[in-house]
């Protein structure tokens, strides 16, 4: 299994969940490398975003409060860092917040972007998997490093009793790598 084979495959399955829709950049039309994982999910399952990452977070936080399973997608991790302060002071502390009565079920799904065929500069490649450990107590940090690890992590994040927030961290060097 490759693994960029088993995102796609994994994004299909995702897609036919119950409640599940994917928010963000170029998930409804193609831009970047992420995009190919998902051009083959039905358009009614996706929601195109500006770039915004701060009211792209702010929206997936109320598409869960509304009942919806959503798949926030950002392309580079150095970009999420702008949604780090919705993500640390609100999903990671809503469950406190409400005595553990709100726990809306989200995903957030981003990249370390590739490097190769062309490095697109250093503000595209950042990897934060280690400090957003350290920083969230709710929200469950899952790295994908091999093709095994990816539809298991979705499955456990969409099924967890628990209903904790998962942030996804894909490696983009991998699509082409493994």
């Amino acid at each position: 299994m490759k693994y960029f084979d088993e995102l796609k495959r994994t994004m299909e399955w995702v897609a036919q969940q119950p409640k599940t829709i994917f928010v963000g950049q170029t998930v409804a039309g193609p831009g970047t490398f992420m995009y190919q994982t998902l051009r083959d999910v039905s358009k009614d399952k996706t929601l195109e975003m500006p770039i915004n990452e701060s009211f792209q977070m702010q929206f997936t936080i109320g598409l869960a409060l509304a009942g919806y399973v959503p798949i926030s997608v950002y392309p580079r991790q150095n970009f999420l860092l702008i949604a780090t302060a919705d993500m640390a002071n609100m999903i990671d502390k809503i469950p406190a917040i409400s005595s553990d009565q709100i726990l809306p079920r989200m995903i957030i799904r981003v990249a370390v972007g590739p490097d190769a065929p062309v490095h697109p500069g250093h503000q595209h490649v950042g990897n934060y998997a280690e400090a957003f450990r350290k920083m969230f107590h709710w929200i469950e940090v899952v790295e994908l490093n091999e093709p095994q690890d990816i539809f298991p992590a979705y499955k456990h994040a969409l099924e967890r009793p628990d209903h904790h927030a998962t942030l996804m961290i894909e490696h983009g060097n991998y699509y082409q790598q493994k």
